[in-house]
This record gives structure tokens, C-alpha cells and sequence, in this order.
């Protein structure tokens, strides 16, 4: 459907940012897969942090994605957080009961 872009950055206090740009969906969910990965792999960071702020779309695998890399995070004792989502992914997260699991911060406040 659309294009993802991503980027990785380690900050001074050991936690590592991942920010997506674009849609997440079928055509683009493997590399944020392997993104997320390979980021946990090589920075053993104490905190993976997906920035969803620019990301413009996502369905059920975007979401699938996102379960993995918290899951692969928990087993290597890596805390997990989702920051700014849009309104969309938002209401994605919610509607499927992940907003608690997936460690959604920086929350807008939408009404919801």
C-alpha cells in the first residue's frame, strides 16, 4: 500500500529510538520486523522506543509487528514503549486491547 522509512538512534541513557515513517502494512511490515530485531540484537538497549509520530497508516500485520518486537524486547529483559501515535494508529491500538502491553506513551489526548 504504501512506504515505510526507518531509522534507529541510541541515546546517552542506554535506550534505543526507532522512528517510522509511513504506512505499516503488508508491503512494508518486514523491515520494521527486522528494524526492531536487529536493533534489540546489535544495541542490547535497556529501552526500545518506537516513535510512531510521521507513521500514516497500519493494519492487523503493522500491529503483529509491533507484538513481536515487545515480546522479543521482554525476553532480553528490554522494556518496550510505543511514542506518539496518530489518531489512527492510535484508535488501532485501543480497539484491539494493546495500548497497556505494547507500553504506549506520550499519549495524545484524543477524547477517547
Amino acid at each position: 500500500m504504501g512506504e515505510a522509512v526507518i531509522t534507529t538512534r541510541r541515546q546517552a541513557d542506554g535506550a534505543t529510538v526507532v522512528e517510522v515513517r509511513g504506512s505499516l502494512d503488508s508491503a512494508t511490515v518486514t523491515s520494521l520486523r527486522e528494524a526492531l530485531l536487529e536493533t534489540l540484537q546489535r544495541d542490547r538497549p535497556t529501552v526500545l522506543i518506537v516513535d510512531l509520530t510521521y507513521v500514516t497508516f497500519m493494519d492487523s500485520v503493522g500491529i503483529g509487528a509491533l507484538v513481536a518486537g515487545q515480546r522479543a524486547a521482554r525476553d532480553i529483559g528490554c522494556g518496550f514503549q510505543l511514542r506518539n501515535p496518530s489518531e489512527f494508529v492510535h484508535r488501532q491500538l485501543r480497539v484491539t486491547g494493546l495500548t497497556e502491553l505494547l507500553g504506549l506513551t506520550g499519549t495524545r489526548h484524543f477524547g477517547l
